[in-house]
């Protein structure tokens, strides 16, 4: 019988020694087609065949968090295998864990916190898979202040300048004093700090050498589905002497793919709670989601392809006013997501100025103290605010308690997109009992063969029915 060795090779990869014909076994298996990957730039132009390889046959390096997958293939096959110095879990009390995590903020943990915590303690490294709302933020803070005791430099990379803000801040609120620790990281900021903390986004980073890396013993990434982007991926691989590794997200596309590189990255992922779990205990907000079908005129339903279908819904007059009619009915503060910011959102912001309401716009070229403000200003008015926003600067991580509705005003499929929309308005506030949630999707039915919009509302229904989340399907008629 054929014996496969498997070693650590540093804290990011292991290593698997074995004959090549082993090897060429573990490469397959490990080889996956990137969903839609045929209509990729790289793709079509054949510099790339669409497939991400975990296992390379040449080193026999394969992402470390990987181990129970490639021992449990090997053995499937029949093949000895010798597992020589890996990272093994230790045991910790829990009472132990829940007392450290009490002592160090005016807070009271969750069950399900101290869970997740703990986890990460005893093995050093994992993924935590918890909804917006659950309160991620505060892990982060609880094992940051847990590993400082080990006296490791930290690095936590988030997706936005607003996050890094939002977490220095909410660090503040659980009592510690981030001043003193922590370094914000972005453009303008300076990139060294003797601070205990770097909180940077990954723009800000991901090209600096690998000796920019050698300090953090310690590293989280938060919103970690991301990182199954080349750059995020680029500084977990550059941090191979760092020992303990975090990854935080509120959802997974759903994709075989897509976990295996986060648990490669990271470690096991574990799902602490769900959003209608945090529902039923009452500490997220009721959720109501409407799926507004529009029915377009008869003339407008031409065969089109998935830019042309785009254009034409963005640029529709009916459509984008019966948006600006929907938003000037709706009760309390409302955020307005959409795609495309120069054909799509600022449009839609300026037909908005004959509305009511205290109206924003905020996208990629809003400065950071001018997100902040706006968020606060919502926050604490007593007017009727609505928020135009790009999904790109608010559809994560950014948390508004007093948001009322959501209007999807832009077609989406993605899974992690959608749940990310609609966790930004699902903290508790005195005044809300109720998230709604306006997904708008458009029938433009030609020959009996569904567009591309309405293919894409099956997915996100798809997707509530996963979440047992309550939802209605209303067709509405367009105005011509």
């Amino acid at each position: 019988m054929n014996e496969v060795t498997i070693e650590k090779f540093n804290e990011a990869y292991l290593r698997v020694r074995c004959e090549p014909s082993i090897g060429k076994e573990l490469s397959e298996f490990f080889t996956f087609e990137v969903p839609n990957a045929r209509f990729m730039p790289s793709v079509r132009n054949r510099m790339w065949d669409g497939r991400v390889r975990l296992f390379s046959p040449a080193t026999g390096k394969i992402y470390a968090g990987l181990l129970p997958y490639v021992q449990r293939f090997l053995q499937d096959q029949g093949y000895g295998v010798k597992v020589e110095e890996v990272f093994r879990p230790k045991e910790v009390d829990k009472k132990l864990t829940r007392k450290f995590v009490n002592s160090i903020s005016k807070f009271r943990a969750r069950d399900y916190q101290v869970e997740a915590i703990h986890n990460i303690i005893e093995r050093d490294r994992g993924v935590i898979l918890s909804p917006t709302g659950s309160g991620k933020s505060f892990i982060i803070y609880a094992l940051i202040r847990y590993y400082l005791l080990k006296e490791t430099k930290i690095l936590l990379v988030v997706p936005t300048t607003s996050l890094v803000e939002q977490m220095y801040k909410d660090f503040s609120e659980y009592g510690w004093f981030p001043e003193e620790h922590c370094h914000r990281l972005y453009a303008g900021k300076e990139k060294y700090s003797t601070k205990d903390v770097i909180i940077s986004t990954w723009q800000s980073i991901y090209k600096l050498p690998k000796s920019y890396f050698h300090q953090f013993g310690t590293v989280f990434i938060d919103e970690a589905h991301l990182a199954k982007a080349k750059s995020l991926t680029g500084i977990m691989t550059k941090l191979h002497e760092c020992k303990y590794r975090i990854g935080l997200t509120g959802t997974l596309d759903g994709k075989e793919v897509h976990r295996l590189v986060l648990e490669g990255l990271f470690g096991v992922c574990d799902q602490v709670t769900t959003t209608a779990e945090l529902v039923k205990k009452k500490v997220l907000s009721n959720l109501e989601i409407k799926c507004l079908v529009l029915e377009h005129t008869k003339s407008n339903k031409i065969k089109r392809n998935y830019q042309e279908e785009m254009d034409y819904l963005v640029s529709s007059e009916s459509r984008n006013l019966f948006l600006i009619n929907l938003i000037s009915t709706l009760e309390g503060n409302s955020l307005v997501l959409a795609q495309y910011i120069e054909k799509h959102l600022i449009p839609l912001h300026e037909l908005a100025s004959t509305i009511d309401k205290q109206i924003y716009l905020v996208y990629g070229s809003t400065p950071t103290d001018e997100r902040e403000e706006i968020r606060g200003l919502v926050e604490n008015s007593k007017i009727d605010s609505v928020i135009f926003a790009s999904y790109g600067t608010f559809s994560t991580g950014i948390n508004i308690k007093r948001l009322h509705n959501i209007v999807l005003a832009s077609p989406y499929k993605s899974q992690i997109r959608v749940l990310q929309s609609i966790g930004r308005g699902l903290r508790v506030s005195k005044d809300k009992e109720m998230l709604k949630i306006f997904d708008i999707s458009d029938n433009l039915v030609y020959n009996n063969k569904e567009n591309y919009t309405l293919l894409h509302l099956k997915e996100r229904v798809r997707l509530y029915n996963e979440q047992d989340f309550q939802y209605e399907i209303v067709p509405i008629k367009l105005k011509t």
